[in-house]
């Protein structure tokens, strides 16, 4: 009641605000408020965009990697980059003595192929190996290869893709192996190695230029085994071409 009293004295006196019980300078500048402290937190490591590179892009990186044949066949067996690896039965790679100097490059496996893991097996290969016999030659003089390591599902022709895909690892075959001559066994090779050169009725050697190489290797198109084997009649393009194989072969010796 004694405050409430006083409050009326208070009102009645006039008093219009409430006063604080000790006097405020208001001519002195206000202190700046502290700015709040920073949260702590632990940084963390920016993140890593995921790889743009196409399959094409991974295979030049993986096929540049190795500098071994072994290498550059492991290399090829654990690329994911070509669906034809997870259809196919088996990988099929390069066979033969690099040292010859001389690649054969036929086209993609075929049932045999795919079957024994090695190139030109099979009928094929037996035909080959009569070819190069009627010339001086055996397999052991030279170095084979598919144009692509896997066979496509039901023997189908490979698409444009999965030839980009397989064709740097053939590129760093051929300059691992440093061939001084190629031989395109089919019509996909010629194709795909030999640029706009086309496969002739009169044997020539044309010039492949592979990535890599200094100069473009000479090269000599021939039907390929399966070919002659469904064509009879293009055995003599065929050896017509291993007879030019033969000179060649045999000038190479004689410059020597």
């Amino acid at each position: 009641m004694e405050a409430l009293d006083l409050l009326r004295l208070q009102i009645e006196w006039g008093a219009d605000e409430a006063l604080e019980d000790a006097p405020v300078d208001r001519l002195r500048p206000p202190v700046p408020a502290r700015p709040p402290e920073p949260a702590l937190h632990t940084p963390t490591a920016p993140s890593v965009p995921p790889s743009r590179a196409t399959p094409a892009e991974r295979a030049v990186t993986a096929a540049g990697a190795a500098g071994t044949l072994a290498e550059l066949r492991a290399a090829v067996a654990g690329f994911d980059g070509c669906g034809l690896r997870d259809t196919a039965a088996s990988l099929v790679f390069a066979e033969g003595d690099p040292a010859t100097g001389l690649l054969l490059i036929g086209e993609p496996p075929g049932e045999s192929e795919e079957r024994s893991g090695t190139p030109f097996a099979g009928p094929g290969g037996a035909l080959l190996e009569r070819m190069l016999a009627s010339v001086g030659l055996t397999r052991q003089d030279l170095l084979l290869t598919p144009l692509i390591p896997w066979r496509p599902p039901g023997g189908r022709p490979p698409s444009a893709a999965e030839i980009a895909v397989c064709l740097p690892f053939l590129h760093r075959l051929i300059v691992l192996s440093n061939p001084g001559r190629i031989i395109l066994a089919g019509a996909l090779p010629v194709r795909v190695l030999g640029g706009s050169a086309r496969r002739r009725t009169t044997p020539a050697w044309i010039g492949v230029a592979v990535p890599g190489m200094p100069d473009p290797v000479p090269g000599l198109a021939m039907p390929s085994p399966a070919a002659l084997m469904r064509t009879p009649t293009a055995r003599r393009e065929a050896w017509a071409a291993l007879r030019l194989l033969r000179r060649t072969l045999d000038s190479d010796i004689a410059e020597k």
